[in-house]
């Protein structure tokens, strides 16, 4: 049946979802295996016979916005260290192959969430030229997934950073259901997008087999997105939906029930207490939920090929799968099913990855979003001003270095500006910002839009909010955790001093505005002295505005103090267009009117570098 498109306040399904008839019309499947001695299959054939059947489930997750193997930022095609490749119409290359080994009708293609948010292509179609307009574009990503032939494809976090319009819009685009068991309506407690999707595999003898597919999201969306979904939107625990819909969906007759989750498997998460839900379920769900065969894994932007987890109720193994970000990588479930007493059961299930950069780009992908890119090549492109010296980020996990200095001195500029005439107006204001990226760079000379937005790859806005000169010292405490611990005398290697604890670089703070040594050679907690203010000894009750992103200050990170400090401002502007703008209106970017080492590294009082 057709995919019912709901209106975000119109009517939500309680139990909608689509039915796709994958495969339904196309040829039987190849041969079907003969297991040697194995039990006769009743209505499969001839008696001492076992009727198998095999098909493969593809997976992406983490798009964010790459159709092309491109990197907007640099201008040029994507590399990194390990020369790997991105975008969309190099997993269309991978899909076809896969498609023409098995058959097309024995494979399904699902998603795990992150599509519409992440590269200048989205953001144009989200922004500048958008989706929501009258008689606006297709998005790219829809384009790209439909002309690519997706199945389905669970909610992530980030595609509710512009907000639900936008959402709403991509959704009514795409050929395929976006899933979200725990995304809910909040006045009503129902599903406001479909839970699940059922597809029917025609096999060669026996019934079709029915596989359903439950998308599960992100329930830090709440606290990420606040501002988009606070009472819209309601984001329950996935180990909560998924005990609730699975086994409606083995009642339903799903022969395999795979999950589509927008979860890492770690169990942890980075909002502390902020909300009563783990951000990284997906692990506790195979753990904990009986009848889950496989879990296609997202959000953590990890590579895991195959990861089995053992179900405490029934003692099977639950096979997870987390394909690298950006389309670096499809993963392929590779299911065995038996045909035994009137139904099929799972035999044997397997996980692996193929690498997008073994294959070249699928020209149907680039002729079709061809005109696409080259407006958004066009549009990052334009000068916005000029810098009287290079930048680079390269250094910035370890060194005060002067093109984070400007991150920082936007934002505080910014919130001066906001704050002028108000009660706080006398306050000092400090800033936050993290190296979010170790390749940006501004050149001397020209400074492009690209170059500006290198600097700040989330659509994240800003806040300011009120702290005490001992609440920054617990905030920079627990950001000095990112340093590995490091005995005066031993050698330092930057390349493995910084992701103690895995913490990621966008969860080690810089604030700017303090003077302050961190020392890595004592545990994490004791690490922070001489912390100063315009060269004095920062007074504990003394009371500062931090100019703070949206992320951290809804409890990102789970740095402390912040998301119940006093929020004295806040805008809907991304911070990367408010450097742009910035870099606009100065016209000239000078390293010596704001750039200042006023942080450092040291052992024992002796600087590290």
């Amino acid at each position: 049946m057709a995919f019912d498109r709901r209106t975000f306040l119109g009517t939500s399904a309680a139990t909608g979802a689509a039915v796709a008839l994958a495969g339904a019309a196309g040829a039987p499947a190849a041969a079907a295996e003969v297991a040697p001695g194995a039990a006769g299959a009743a209505g499969a054939g001839a008696a001492g016979k076992s009727r198998t059947y095999s098909f493969t489930v593809m997976g992406t997750t983490d798009l964010h916005g790459n159709v092309f193997n491109w990197d907007y930022f640099t201008d040029k095609e994507f590399d990194d260290k390990a020369h790997n490749d991105v975008g969309l119409a190099k997993i269309s290359t991978l899909v076809d192959q896969v498609r023409a080994e098995k058959g097309r009708c024995n494979t399904l293609l699902i998603d795990a969430g992150d599509t519409i948010q992440g590269t200048q292509l989205s953001y144009y179609y989200a922004k500048v030229d958008p989706i929501t307009a009258r008689r606006g574009p297709v998005h790219p990503m829809a384009q790209a997934m439909n002309a690519i032939g997706y199945d389905a494809a669970a909610l992530g976090n980030h595609e509710f950073n512009y907000g639900i319009p936008v959402l709403r819009k991509f959704e009514e685009q795409c050929d395929f259901p976006l899933l979200g068991a725990n995304a809910l309506d909040a006045k009503t407690l129902r599903p406001a997008f479909a839970p699940y999707s059922m597809h029917r595999l025609r096999t060669p003898h026996g019934r079709d087999v029915k596989v359903a597919v439950l998308g599960l999201t992100n329930p830090g969306i709440a606290i990420w997105d606040k501002a988009n979904v606070q009472g819209k939107m309601t984001f329950p625990g996935l180990e909560e939906q998924a005990a609730k819909y699975v086994p409606k969906l083995r009642s339903m007759g799903a022969d395999v029930v795979i999950v589509s989750a927008h979860s890492g498997s770690s169990g942890t998460s980075s909002y502390g207490d902020q909300l009563p839900y783990v951000e990284n379920a997906a692990g506790l769900v195979a753990e904990q939920v009986p009848g889950i065969d496989a879990i296609l894994v997202g959000h953590a932007h990890t590579e895991i090929p195959e990861y089995r987890v053992k179900n405490k109720a029934t003692g099977k193994d639950v096979v997870l799968s987390e394909p690298l970000k950006w389309g670096q990588r499809l993963t392929l479930f590779d299911f065995e099913l038996t045909w035994s007493k009137g139904c099929w059961s799972v035999a044997k299930v397997s996980a692996r990855v193929l690498n997008s950069n073994t294959v070249a780009e699928d020209p149907k992908i680039t002729r079709l979003l061809s005109d696409e890119h080259r407006k958004v090549v066009a549009y990052v492109n334009q000068v916005i001003g000029t810098s009287t010296q290079a930048m680079s980020s390269a250094e910035g996990p370890v060194k005060d270095v002067a093109i984070i200095d400007l991150i920082n001195h936007v934002q505080a500029d910014t919130v001066k500006g906001a704050l002028a005439g108000t009660q706080w107006a006398a306050l000092p204001v400090l800033s936050q910002a993290s190296c979010f990226s170790r390749t940006a760079s501004i050149p001397a000379g020209q400074v492009t839009i690209r170059d500006a937005a290198g600097l700040y790859p989330f659509e994240n806005t800003m806040e300011a909010r009120l702290l005490t000169g001992a609440q920054l010292k617990d905030y920079l405490e627990y950001s000095a955790r990112y340093y590995v611990q490091t005995a005066p005398g031993a050698p330092v290697d930057p390349a493995k001093l910084t992701n103690s604890e895995s913490i990621p670089d966008y969860n080690y703070d810089a604030v700017y505005g303090l003077a302050y040594d961190i020392d890595i050679a004592q545990p994490v907690g004791s690490r922070i002295s001489g912390l100063s203010f315009q060269g004095k000894a920062v007074d504990p009750a003394a009371e500062f505005v931090l100019a703070v992103n949206n992320y951290r200050a809804s409890g990102g990170g789970n740095f402390p103090h912040v998301p119940r400090a006093k929020q004295l401002w806040a805008n809907s502007e991304e911070i990367r267009n408010t450097i742009i703008q910035w870099v606009k209106a100065k016209g000239t970017i000078d390293p010596a009117q704001f750039a200042s080492v006023d942080w450092r590294l040291t052992r024992a009082g002796t600087p590290v570098f």
